[in-house]
């Protein structure tokens, strides 16, 4: 599939954070996609960034690595000569927050309460410590459901959907620009993973999914956190495809079938380009098992 290698690196990179740490940015470029209205998408390694640009000054969502962080002001001062005021973290992992220390310093981090209580401690994903970030790196406001920021002329709201991809995800809703970031509640085109160690959940993701489609403004757009620029068509094959796959897997636990059988049994050819090397068809099964067999009877 064509985003794969993407989906791969990134997404490597997010739940590794030994290995981030030694990887090579050298060759990483970071380019801003315009999107609609005051809103940009910008691309390099780790979850996509939004950023909201106007006489204001600047706002983004999310922030990728620390090592990156003088290539993403580069890009932001190539779309407005302003200063960077906010941030917010869709949720705590490495790939979305990790320029936080480089930015933290001189703007503001906005966050839902649990992403701040992850980054003040260290957390262990895949046998990996990530360890604490400092201070400067926290969250400064947080809340509990939602919260608003009024920026370049619009309305930036932020709101909480519990137990999806992690404890702490947030969906940013930019509604003057007509644009949604939904941060890693969506990997267009591919299968996503789901941080069960620290408060994801199948049925809660699929659920955030569903809610959020609802809620669509018509003629959207929608920055993913992993995965190209997409709309409300993307967002419809993402919701289908967890849900025909969960439905399968349901049906197989249902029938006795185990863990292994399952992902010897795996999923129907329409699903095979959403295969990545990191979240296989044999991992999203395995996912898949794990977050249903409590649930289904």
């Amino acid at each position: 599939m064509r985003y794969a290698p993407v989906c791969l690196i990134t997404t490597l990179l997010a739940v590794m954070p030994a290995q981030a740490q030694d990887r090579d940015f050298s060759k990483v470029e970071v380019k801003a996609i315009p999107v609609a209205g005051s809103v940009h998408m910008l691309t390099g390694a780790g979850g996509n960034i939004g950023a909201s640009a106007g006489p204001d000054g600047i706002l983004i969502v999310d922030d990728q690595f620390a090592p990156l962080a003088d290539r993403i002001k580069q890009a932001l001062a190539g779309i407005n000569p302003g200063k960077l005021k906010f941030i917010l973290n869709t949720h705590y992992h490495g790939d979305h927050t990790g320029a936080n220390p480089a930015f933290g310093k001189d703007a503001t981090i906005i966050a839902q309460q649990n992403v701040r209580t992850r980054l003040m401690t260290p957390q262990t994903l895949f046998g990996e410590v990530r360890p604490a970030l400092p201070a400067e790196a926290w969250p400064v406001i947080t809340f509990d459901q939602s919260v608003s920021v009024h920026f370049n002329g619009e309305e930036v709201r932020v709101v909480h959907f519990p137990s999806g991809h992690t404890d702490g995800d947030s969906v940013v809703f930019f509604n003057g620009s007509n644009v949604v970031h939904m941060g890693d509640l969506f990997f267009n085109g591919m299968f996503p993973f789901i941080d069960s160690d620290h408060g994801g959940d199948v049925k809660g993701y699929i659920a955030d999914v569903d809610a959020i489609a609802k809620q669509l403004p018509p003629g959207a757009k929608i920055i993913p956190g992993h995965g190209p620029l997409a709309g409300a068509a993307e967002l419809a094959a993402f919701q289908r495809m967890l849900h025909e796959t969960s439905r399968i897997v349901g049906e197989r636990i249902k029938a006795g079938k185990s863990v292994d059988e399952c992902k010897k049994l795996g999923l129907p050819d329409e699903w095979k380009s959403w295969s990545t090397d990191f979240i296989s068809t044999e991992k999203w099964v395995e996912t898949l098992h794990k977050g249903l067999s409590a649930t289904v009877q």
